[in-house]
């Protein structure tokens, strides 16, 4: 096994800690090359890679790391973790992610249904009817390895290890472009990359300042001027009430540090304080999404082993 990837080998006390976060954050690059993350949700094997995936419905993380393979990913909000002392872990690696779609939940990937399943039991009403009949894209997956070559643990910011605690005072009246999204968040996720173009993942806090967000970063961050965002998202102790948003713009430093221009905000779930209809259009979206993915590549859309899942369901709501 390679030296790299050692501390997250199976055993070790800093796998352990990746394993008790429910969540993680997930940084590409785009065809750009400007940094885009998401909140996901993954399993690290026992010789310390990192599985994750996206269903069809949500291919942009799969497109990217197959253009570029450098990726990084934060576990950073330990919200129902159970750690007494959480901190922020920072893996940067290369990611795969071959053209195949999965509907089969066996080896390692049954074994990532097993945990969503019992961590966010409200993902078990998928496999009821009808919801069958709108989600079975949920159930086919692209498998993105991460093999990490960096592996850094860092505190979390002082102010606030809880990430959905009201952000700084000030902040919503501020008027900048994606004030009122962060203003509910005491911290934000700094999706940047470094002076070779890698991305960077650290949770810090912000500021308001002339033309933007004033971003604390740490002196050993690797950060470099360029594209980036501040990721924000929440979840409940049982993964649900799920919301995720990111103001993106350009990193620059100044006199007094470095300073986000907002340019643009991203909300791909639920609108903030969006209404009953969302979840309706999140649906249509997706579908659409995955016949697209299909059409493509003039692929047969994949059945799903309804009872496989179904038996796994079972047995985690009997262990339960």
């Amino acid at each position: 096994m390679p030296d790299s990837i050692t501390p997250l080998a199976s055993g070790t006390p800093l796998a352990e800690t990746v394993a008790a976060y429910r969540t993680c954050e997930f940084a590409t690059l785009t065809k750009s090359g400007s940094p885009v993350a998401w909140p996901t949700s993954g399993l690290v094997r026992a010789d310390g890679t990192i599985l994750l995936t996206t269903s069809l419905g949500y291919p942009r993380k799969a497109l990217n790391v197959r253009r570029d393979g450098r990726v990084a990913l934060l576990f950073s909000d330990p919200t129902a973790s159970g750690l007494s002392e959480p901190a922020q872990i920072l893996v940067r690696g290369v990611a795969t992610c071959p053209d195949e779609v999965h509907t089969v939940p066996s080896g390692d990937l049954g074994t990532l249904w097993a945990s969503l399943m019992e961590r966010q039991p409200s993902s078990q009403a998928y496999l009821d009817w009808p919801a069958t009949l709108l989600t079975d894209f949920y159930f086919m997956r692209l498998l993105i390895t991460v093999t990490p070559t960096e592996v850094v643990e860092r505190p979390l910011p002082a102010s606030s290890a809880v990430s959905a605690a009201p952000g700084p005072a000030g902040l919503a009246d501020s008027g900048l472009l994606g004030a009122a999204v962060l203003a509910d968040f005491a911290s934000v996720v700094l999706t940047a990359v470094d002076a070779g173009g890698a991305p960077v993942l650290v949770r810090t806090t912000v500021s308001t300042a002339d033309g933007g967000y004033r971003v604390d970063v740490p002196a050993d961050v690797p950060v470099a001027a360029g594209p980036a965002g501040l990721l924000v998202h929440r979840h409940d102790d049982k993964l649900a009430a799920l919301y995720n948003a990111s103001v993106r713009g350009e990193l620059v430093a100044d006199e007094d540090g470095w300073l986000l221009r907002p340019e643009r905000v991203v909300e791909p779930g639920a609108r903030h304080r969006g209404g009953p209809l969302d979840q309706l259009r999140i649906v249509r979206e997706t579908r659409a999404a995955t016949r697209r993915y299909l059409d493509r590549r003039q692929w047969a859309r994949p059945s799903v082993p309804w009872a496989d899942y179904r038996a796994i369901r079972a047995r985690v709501r009997n262990h339960g």
